[in-house]
């Protein structure tokens, strides 16, 4: 159980983001970038929050089926909650890959992340109407590719 800190720390977190980001990782970690992100910092933390409803809603319907689609090249438990390394492959790999199927190889930059999320997001619903539709295979094999940048050594 956390302690009682961090359970206020949640719940200020909450209020502040206002709508969720879930490509905040990928955000944090720079392999992407989103013009709706509305950083935050709270207690020394930096936090990332979207300043859009349905672009908030259209990310999350997007990474829960891409959390889905690569839970067999991941090797994750469906019944065990994602390591941070296999939820920063999927969110940053998910987003350079449908970047790639977008954008094609020799327009988009070998493993460089949208310069914007949810401009993507919107040209590939626009593209393929469904999320059944988009290009999976190819989207997996990026996810499959992305390798997270290593800890500098202490």
């Amino acid at each position: 159980m956390p302690p009682p800190d961090e359970d206020a720390f949640r719940l200020r977190r909450e209020v502040a983001l206002g709508h969720r980001c879930p490509f905040e990782r990928a955000l944090l970690a720079r392999c992407a970038a989103c013009s709706r992100a509305r950083p935050i910092l709270l207690a020394e933390r930096e936090a990332i929050g979207c300043d859009a409803r349905a672009a908030s809603a259209r990310c999350t319907a997007y990474l829960d089926r891409l959390r889905v689609a690569s839970r067999f090249a991941l090797r994750a438990d469906p019944a065990v909650p994602w390591t941070f390394s296999r939820e920063i492959r999927a969110q940053c790999g998910g987003l350079i890959g449908l970047h790639e199927a977008l954008d094609g190889d020799e327009r988009a930059d070998a493993g460089a992340g949208p310069a914007d999320t949810d401009a993507l997001m919107q040209r590939a619903l626009q593209r393929y109407r469904a999320l059944d539709e988009m290009p999976w295979s190819r989207i997996i094999r990026a996810v499959i590719r992305h390798e997270p940048r290593r800890r500098a050594p202490r």
